[in-house]
């Protein structure tokens, strides 16, 4: 399967007339931005691409810590939103499967909720490995199939699965199918599992009602260190090898 990119375009263009692309509660941004710190441990200062930056929120966080931040998305009416609100960040309208940067000139990329959308993210994988230096590092997080809110809200075999809100090419993903992705692309992966990333807000009105439920169980319940495989999301961390890619 490939990515429709002309519906994922119109869902966002959409969704940028209505309002920025920011899901998260502001602790929540805050915790997911010191995760991506925590697992890089980059130094303020350096370059960061954000892949799938929508509307900049991390972008923008991450610019506030001192970083030179460029952000790049497929919507340029997200784009456009980060543009009015952060002049010094530069933002790039582009397609993460097809990179305007050179071979080996990037540092650290930050891949924001973007994996789930590619049905398939072999080339994505493919690009990432082009641009980044060797030893260089992407941080990506998404949503965590193994988890089971995730699952039955949000993957499509679920009985319960509601696509309002989601382009027909999201999907939560299985972290280990998404280390072997990027393994044979060439680099050295793990994952780290986060709970607590509360949400502001949901698309469907009936499942609006149970997102204090939700947000609740997912700061407790899946806290204890034996529940970190179904926390609700995955940060994937990887270092460019300097090996060839198989």
């Amino acid at each position: 399967m490939t990515q429709n990119k002309q519906k994922e375009l119109e869902f966002f263009d959409n969704l940028a007339s209505e309002q920025e692309y920011n899901v998260f509660t502001d602790a929540a941004n805050q915790k997911i931005i010191e995760t991506i710190l925590s697992l890089s441990n980059i130094q303020s200062g350096a370059q960061i691409i954000d892949l799938g930056c929508g509307s900049g929120i991390f972008t923008q966080l991450l610019d506030q810590r001192g970083f030179d931040c460029i952000g790049l998305d497929l919507s340029q009416k997200l784009l456009q939103i980060g543009k009015k609100q952060q002049k010094n960040i530069h933002f790039i309208q582009a397609d993460v499967e097809a990179l305007p940067f050179s071979d080996n000139s990037v540092e650290t990329i930050v891949l924001s909720c973007l994996i789930h959308h590619l049905p398939n993210p072999q080339k994505l994988a493919a690009e990432v490995f082009r641009v980044l230096a060797p030893r260089g590092q992407f941080i990506a997080f998404d949503p965590n199939r193994l988890n089971p809110f995730m699952y039955l809200y949000r993957d499509r075999t679920s009985p319960f699965y509601s696509s309002k809100g989601v382009t027909e090419n999201e999907r939560p993903i299985i972290p280990g199918d998404i280390r072997q992705v990027f393994n044979t692309a060439g680099f050295e992966t793990h994952s780290h599992y986060v709970e607590g990333l509360s949400f502001r807000y949901v698309a469907s009105g009936t499942a609006k009602g149970f997102l204090p439920i939700y947000n609740f169980f997912d700061r407790h319940f899946f806290k204890p260190s034996m529940m970190k495989l179904f926390r609700a999301f995955v940060f994937t961390h990887g270092i460019k090898s300097m090996r060839h890619p198989a």
